[in-house]
């Protein structure tokens, strides 16, 4: 009952993850609602931190963050509602990591297929609602078949194998590089400029990325036997 628990919940956040974080697209720019969903995975990394070293790298990330966070688009302050709906996704991706970690140990590569079928069951009945028979317009099938697999099924099966390996804390602040990724295909497929401080703001998040798998190795490596 246990294992099965673990596995409905990482599901039920992996719906709602992204779920509220399309919704928040809506009336947020993108990189502000990734900025915002990603308090989630650094609540965890905070809350799991024991060395000095691991505050160290996670104020990095925090100072990368909020580099890239604008005051606003176009001068104009944020919609509420969609900024609530970016900060409920952040809430479902810490949930997402910590019990599809648990989940991941339980059941292995599976439970990203096992979370997909939940997240489907979660979420189809909002779609449906909402959208209707229009979800089943033929043309829109092979693009929803791509988004699929390029969007949940492949990523997510990566992720699992990640979150069976590595710990909580060293996950949530490696996905830190997610905005700068984000930020990086504005450059390359939206030809969106980034300023000087952007620019900072990115090293600052891989700096914070490489310290925190530089501390992962030094924990995992084994001792030196004595002579």
């Amino acid at each position: 009952a246990k294992t099965l628990r673990n596995v409905i919940i990482y599901g039920m956040a992996l719906g709602g993850m992204n779920f509220l974080f399309y919704m928040a697209l809506q009336t947020v720019p993108i990189g502000i609602a990734v900025a915002l969903e990603f308090t989630g995975p650094l609540a965890v990394a905070l809350l799991s931190s024991r060395r000095p070293t691991d505050f160290l790298w996670i104020a990095l990330a925090i100072v990368g963050l909020l580099l890239l966070l604008p005051a606003g688009h176009g001068g104009q302050a944020l919609d509420p509602v969609g900024a609530a709906y970016a900060l409920g996704a952040g809430v479902c991706w810490a949930l997402y990591i910590l019990f599809g970690q648990r989940a991941g140990a339980e059941h292995g590569i599976q439970s990203a297929a096992l979370g997909v079928v939940v997240a489907a069951l979660f979420v189809a009945p909002i779609g449906i609602a909402h959208a209707g028979s229009a979800l089943l317009t033929p043309a829109l099938i092979p693009v929803a078949l791509a988004v699929a697999v390029l969007s949940t099924a492949l990523p997510y099966s990566l992720e699992m194998i990640a979150l069976t390996r590595i710990p909580a804390r060293t996950f949530g602040t490696l996905m830190s590089i997610e905005p700068a990724f984000g930020a990086l295909s504005g450059l390359l497929f939206l030809g969106e400029v980034l300023t000087v401080t952007q620019w900072l703001a990115i090293l600052a998040i891989i700096a914070a990325s490489v310290g925190t798998t530089l501390s992962m190795r030094k924990e995992t490596s084994p001792p030196i036997a004595a002579d």
